[in-house]
């Protein structure tokens, strides 16, 4: 399988964190939408039925992630979707997977970690 015919939506604020994100997942094939706000992840959903996973920031300008995460998964609920935060806790992981969230990942997002959970939602690359 590969990921040339699936969709990430990257629910990001900050155009470095996004651009990195970008360039790992385009180099193993997947489609990345961006969304620089929660309301923006909201409105891509609303536009782009053939989206396969978000990858959703937290603390983002207009709508948060946890309030859009709520809003797309009423709508979308097969729509996986991974919380990703700079600002980690001990306890931000339970706090987003008690939100509803089917992942979560912090940052510094590490190639090889991005990877590897993508895979538990895209299926593997080969």
């Amino acid at each position: 399988m590969s990921w040339k015919d699936k969709t990430v939506l990257i629910a990001e604020d900050e155009d470095s964190n996004y651009l990195y994100l970008e360039a790992v997942l385009q180099k193993a094939g997947a489609n990345v939408l961006w969304a620089r706000s929660g309301q923006e992840a909201i409105e891509h959903c609303n536009k782009n039925p053939n989206i396969d996973l978000i990858l959703m920031d937290l603390q983002m300008p207009n709508t948060n992630g946890y309030d859009a995460r709520e809003i797309i998964k009423k709508k979308f609920p097969d729509i996986p979707q991974v919380a990703q935060t700079a600002f980690a806790m001990a306890d931000d992981e339970k706090q987003a997977l008690d939100a509803g969230f089917d992942d979560y990942i912090s940052k510094p997002i590490r190639k090889n970690n991005l990877l590897y959970l993508v895979e538990q939602f895209l299926g593997s690359r080969e």
